[in-house]
C-alpha cells in the first residue's frame, strides 16, 4: 500500500504545485460565484434577460427572504431533507453489504448479478406510478425512490472498490500472519473506501434528483412540490429560490462526505 500510496501521490503534487492554497481555493469559489451573479443581475438589469422568465438575483433573494419569514422555505426545506437522508442511509445500509458481497465473492456475484443489472437500466422515475401503487402518496413510497436511485451509484463504486484490491497486498498480508478479520480491517476496508465514499457522494446527487421528480408527481411538502406550485402560479422568483436552496442543500452534503473520508482515511490526502 505505502508503493502504490507514493505513486498516486506523485501526480497529486506534481499538479499541486503553484496552485491555490485552501484559502485560496475558498476565495476563488466565492469569485466565482460572485461573477456569476454580478453577470446575471447585469443582464437583468439591462433587459437582456426576460424578467417574467428569468428574475434577476435581488428578486430571487428577495423572494427567498419572504419565504424564510413566513415559514414555508424552511418547511420544505426541512420535509426535503428528511426524506433525502431517509432514502440515502436504506440506499446505503443495503448496497454496501451487497457490493461487498459481490466484490469478495464469485458465487453471490453470480446469483445476484443478473437481477442487478436488469434493474439497473430502468430508471428511477418510471417506478413512480408502482411507488404510489404500492406504497401510497405517503412518505413511504417517496423514501423507496430515494433509496432505488441512490442505490446503484453506491453498490457500483463499492463493488469496483472491493474488486480494485491488490492481491499482492493481501499475499503480503498473509505472509505476515494477518487473520481474516485484519486483512479485510486493514487492508481491504482502507483500500475500498474511498470508492465507497466516491459512490455515495453520486447516491447523494441521485437523492435529490429523484426526490424532485417524487414531489412533483404526488406531494404536499418538500421542494419540490414548491417549485411545482410555484411553475403553476407563475413564479419564476420561487422556482430559482427552491432550485437554488437544493443546490445549496447538495452542496453543504456533498463537502460533509468529503471531510468524512479526510478524516477517516487520512493516507490518502498525506
Amino acid at each position: 500500500m505505502p508503493g502504490n500510496q507514493t505513486k498516486n501521490a506523485a501526480p497529486a503534487a506534481l499538479f499541486a504545485r503553484g496552485g491555490a492554497t485552501g484559502r485560496g481555493q475558498t476565495a476563488l469559489a466565492f469569485l466565482s460565484v460572485a461573477v456569476v451573479l454580478i453577470l446575471w443581475q447585469a443582464a437583468s438589469h439591462f433587459g437582456v434577460l426576460n424578467p417574467a422568465l428569468v428574475p434577476s438575483p435581488m428578486e430571487v433573494a428577495a423572494s427567498a427572504i419572504e419565504a424564510i419569514r413566513d415559514g414555508s422555505l424552511l418547511h420544505n426545506t426541512a420535509v426535503s431533507i428528511g426524506r433525502v437522508l431517509l432514502g440515502f442511509v436504506v440506499a446505503l445500509v443495503v448496497a454496501i453489504p451487497v457490493g461487498m458481497l459481490m466484490g469478495m465473492s464469485r458465487l453471490v456475484q453470480g446469483v445476484t448479478e443478473p437481477l442487478i443489472e436488469l434493474l439497473r437500466p430502468i430508471p428511477p422515475i418510471a417506478l413512480i406510478p408502482l411507488a404510489i401503487l404500492w406504497f401510497g402518496i405517503g412518505e413511504a413510497s417517496k423514501v423507496a425512490i430515494i433509496a432505488y436511485g441512490a442505490f446503484f451509484p453506491i453498490f457500483v463504486s463499492t463493488l469496483a472498490g472491493f474488486r480494485d484490491v491488490d492481491p499482492v497486498h493481501i499475499r503480503a498480508a498473509r505472509t505476515l500472519g494477518a487473520t481474516r478479520y485484519e486483512l479485510f480491517r486493514d487492508v481491504v476496508l482502507p483500500t475500498a473506501y474511498p470508492q465507497i465514499v466516491t459512490g455515495a457522494r453520486l447516491g447523494m446527487s441521485m437523492a435529490f434528483i429523484v426526490l424532485v421528480a417524487a414531489e412533483l408527481i404526488a406531494s404536499s411538502a418538500g421542494l419540490g412540490y414548491m417549485i411545482n406550485y410555484a411553475r403553476i402560479t407563475f413564479k419564476t422568483d420561487e422556482i430559482f429560490v427552491g432550485i437554488c436552496t437544493i443546490g445549496v442543500l447538495g452542496f453543504v452534503l456533498n463537502k460533509g462526505l468529503l471531510e468524512l473520508e479526510r478524516r477517516i482515511v487520512r493516507w490518502k490526502y498525506l
